[in-house]
């Protein structure tokens, strides 16, 4: 009779010889230098019954027999970890005796409807076997169906040409119960490639060899040539067919399957979870202690304290609630604020529920840590819908400290951007958090609660407050408007519409009343980015001229870098001013000291990253506005790594200046705002009104604030994957890094100069490892990047005269970059092979080149500062 699959003849046993091998090692590199194992075997198949009804439906008998685990590449004696040991003493008696009971498999038209084997045996070996019977099933024809094998249900597609099949499976199709999680962000996540091919020869209507190859490439997105590969191999060849045993006679499978062994029980063909223990290591309090030493604030813009961190993450992430607080209570106070971050960032609901019932929010005097567990929250590479809940209970609560009950809405702001970006809209305390948010800051009447709701929906960036943010920026004034109009400026253009284009183009061109240059410079770099009609740009071009100033020249460099730097804008641009090339000359010859530039930091084939940086004055030579940003992309996603904006306003009465027209009723400030990451932090303010700024003033020691300092987790990647051999493998790719910004402000009446100064201190590290973990063995490839930098922009204006003198410098210091890679093989007994490789560079200092005015500017500063001596006042 006919057979869609293949067919065993009765009375033969057909001896095969079996091989399943794994490699672990570089994406690049070849396979003969990779780390891994083989496992070899014989294996006897034989027909015990066929449905006399039905050619098409067979039992078949597998056994596994004489097995041997070696290395998968040739190592000399001495770097063999097998060597001396017989199998028995690898793999333990149970284990051997286990593998080598034999299974049953039903094939119906070639595909396993049941797998029968004995219960309670370790999931390991079951997991071999079913790696095993999986290679049995195919079918005869080509095509596209969804089946299930040892790697889940998956889309697998056949091509048959006579004798040879192909089998593909779609290794992302598969649905199969695992663990793992990604990053927020595209840039700092990992991408995976990965395929399976199966390949058959087919003889006398049964299988002559089978070859089997899966591979999965995991690549750092932000450098891919960091990276790891695993490689599944398995092969089973036809040795002999001999005599064997008859056919067990029956109509029934279930009476057959009771006569060849009573003990046999059907199981599920997929792969079931095998989780390893760790037999010898550390405590967590153990582990702490172990690496406390690295973790001393004053260390922390070293590579050792993220390596420390990183490595404290990952345990903690297996500690209980009792665990964690043990560490925590037993902790100092200079070291506390380390210990927060990692217990917040291990992102588990036991170090949730250790971090809130160790934190106290109606004590005041634990500001510090509750600040840095609100922000080890913000940053949350996986933040999960109780984490929000429970920063929304907290936030409806009694909270001791104003800036604390500030920092819990902003936070939540940017748990519900997360939330929403995975499509967490609709869950129901993300719609309670966001509910909170739009309603207060629509009904609030202090500015403070203003202020922090519109600082929470610049994290949120809710298509649905954007008519809120519209109201603010037009009809509310000082820091206020400003902030809801940095607020538009974060989000998509896409979201921004027509109305909130006309309200725009009102502000800068103060159609309904008269607004401060801080609000009209940010409407009209929102037109600009957000695919400006032709009039649109006609009009700001038109008013250059007509500006106050400072402003004037400004906008004049902003139009030139959009231009300079090939922005989306730019096109547009172009065609306006050679349409208005008549009345130019006047109009774009403006003296002034604003500025506007932005350059590459980096340009690499992976990503890219700009800095820009921008600075606007008051007509009288007082800063109103210096902005710092950097920014990551490539071509897919971008990342706004960090801004640090110093905002000033009403200080022109300290030099007996006049203010800018809409500018005479401005309370004296000077303050900070920072993003880290995407998140919007809180601001910090350095004065508040005319008598803070003189005390502060005559006190001035030039010392800097901190403004963000903590450890953070930034890649937080782990895979579980179920190879189709029967192991499992896992990818575990985690970065962080240890930032310390500080700014300052300071001013010398005597000399007429100011300076302010960010200073920006970052290491960072990545640690990734690639392990196929089998009881008996594990092995895999651990690869680290490090990198300590720093980078300060600094500047100071001189207004002793107009146009006053700035000179603006950003400068990074040479910065060691160094990566490992190391492969290993290990036995539980501690015997261990290890092949390790890196490198160390140094990466030169660079004083990044702004515009060449600046340059020009520079020069004269600091000539005429070598011509006189003094201090400051």
């Amino acid at each position: 009779g006919h057979t869609t699959g293949p067919s065993l003849n009765n009375d033969k046993l057909y001896k095969f010889a079996y091989s399943a091998e794994v490699y672990v090692g570089r994406v690049k590199s070849s396979l003969q230098k990779s780390a891994g194992y083989r496992i070899s075997s014989g294996v006897d198949v034989n027909l015990v019954w066929r449905n006399p009804n039905n050619d098409d439906d067979q039992l078949i008998k597998i056994m596994i027999k004489d097995v041997q685990v070696e290395n998968v590449n040739e190592r000399p004696a001495a770097k063999n970890i097998f060597q001396g040991k017989s199998t028995e003493k690898i793999l333990g008696k149970k284990y051997l005796e286990a593998l080598q009971r034999p299974i049953v498999l039903e094939l119906v038209r070639g595909k396993v409807k049941t797998f029968y084997s004995y219960q309670n045996e370790p999931a390991f070996t079951q997991n071999i076997k079913r790696g095993l019977a999986s290679l049995f099933q195919l079918q005869l024809h080509s095509g596209s169906t969804r089946e299930v094998d040892v790697s889940g249900k998956c889309n697998t597609t056949y091509h048959v040409r006579q004798d040879q099949v192909t089998k593909i499976k779609d290794l992302d199709s598969c649905e199969i119960a695992k663990e793992g999680f990604t990053s927020h962000n595209p840039i700092l996540d990992i991408s995976k490639k990965i395929s399976s091919a199966t390949v058959y020869v087919l003889e006398d209507s049964f299988i002559k060899s089978i070859k089997a190859e899966e591979n999965y490439v995991f690549l750092l997105n932000f450098r891919r040539k960091t990276g790891a590969k695993i490689v599944s191999k398995q092969k089973l060849e036809l040795k002999s067919v001999q005599a064997g045993p008859g056919l067990i006679a029956g109509k029934q499978v279930a009476s057959v399957i009771k006569t060849v062994d009573s003990s046999y029980v059907a199981i599920p063909l997929e792969a079931e979870p095998v989780k390893s223990e760790c037999k010898k290591c550390p405590s967590l309090s153990e582990h702490w202690k172990s690496i406390r030493e690295h973790m001393h604030p004053e260390k922390l813009s070293k590579a050792e304290a993220v390596k420390s961190f990183l490595s404290f993450i990952k345990s903690i992430r297996k500690a209980t609630k009792e665990e964690i607080l043990q560490v925590i209570r037993s902790e100092n106070k200079e070291l506390l604020p380390q210990v927060v971050d990692a217990v917040t960032s291990a992102q588990t609901p036991e170090s949730l529920e250790a971090m809130l019932e160790f934190l106290d929010f109606k004590d005041a005097s634990t500001f510090v840590l509750q600040e840095r567990f609100l922000y080890a929250c913000g940053f949350a590479s996986h933040p999960s819908e109780t984490l929000l809940k429970s920063l929304t209970d907290k936030f409806k609560g009694d909270i001791a400290n104003e800036e604390i009950r500030e920092t819990v809405v902003i936070v939540m702001g940017a748990l519900i951007r997360k939330l929403c970006d995975r499509g967490g809209c609709k869950l129901p305390f993300v719609v309670e958090a966001k509910r909170l948010i739009l309603n207060r800051l629509e009904k609030a009447k202090k500015d403070d609660n203003v202020r922090m709701y519109l600082l929470a929906l610049k994290n949120a960036l809710l298509p649905e407050g954007i008519p809120l943010l519209l109201k603010y920026a037009e009809s509310e004034e000082g820091q206020i408007s400003s902030l809801a109009a940095t607020a538009l400026q974060r989000y998509d253009p896409s979201f921004l519409t027509k109305e909130v284009k006309e309200t725009m183009n009102r502000i800068y061109h103060q159609n309904r009343k008269i607004h401060e240059k801080t609000v009209r410079t940010t409407a009209a770099a929102i037109i600009l980015n957000s695919n400006p009609s032709y009039m649109e740009v006609k009009n700001i071009l038109l008013s250059i001229g007509e500006l106050p100033m400072e402003m004037n020249k400004y906008m004049l460099s902003m139009i030139q870098d959009i231009i300079r730097f090939e922005m989306p804008s730019s096109k547009t641009i172009r065609k306006v001013l050679k349409d208005m090339r008549a009345h130019n000359y006047d109009r774009f010859s403006k003296t002034g000291s604003s500025s506007a530039y932005t350059g590459y930091i980096t340009r690499g084939p992976d990503v890219s990253s700009t800095y820009s940086l921008d600075i606007l004055y008051s007509g009288s030579g007082i800063l109103r506005r210096s902005n710092v940003n950097i920014q990551i992309f490539d071509r897919n996603a971008e990342l706004h790594a960090s801004q640090v904006v110093i905002e000033a306003q009403g200080l022109e009465s300290i030099i007996a200046a006049t203010p800018d027209e809409g500018e005479e009723n401005l309370d004296s400030f000077a303050g900070m705002s920072a993003i880290l990451f995407d998140v919007q932090l809180r601001p910090v303010t350095f004065f508040q009104g005319y008598g803070d700024l003189m005390s502060k003033m005559l006190s001035a020691t030039g010392d800097p604030m901190n403004v963000v300092k903590g450890l953070v987790l930034l890649t937080d990647y782990s895979q579980e994957i179920q190879l189709q051999a029967g192991p499992m493998a896992i990818a575990d790719f985690l970065g962080g890094l240890a930032i310390d910004i500080s700014g300052g402000m300071e001013f010398s009446l005597w000399y007429r100069e100011s300076k302010t100064n960010v200073k920006n201190r970052v290491a960072v590290f990545l640690a990734g490892n690639t392990e196929v973990d089998s009881f008996f063995i594990k092995t895999g490839m651990e690869t680290t990047l490090e990198i300590e930098t720093a980078l300060d922009f600094i500047s100071t204006v001189q207004f002793s005269q107009y146009p006053f003198l700035v000179c603006m410098q950003m400068d990074r210091i040479e910065s060691p970059f160094r990566s490992h890679v190391t492969k290993y093989e290990s036995l539980p007994s501690g015997r261990r092979y290890t092949a390790r490789g890196g490198k160390a560079v140094m990466l030169a200092g660079n004083e990044y080149p702004l515009h060449q005015e600046n340059s020009n500017m520079c020069k004269s500063i600091f000539s005429a500062k070598s011509d006189s001596g003094g201090g400051w006042f």
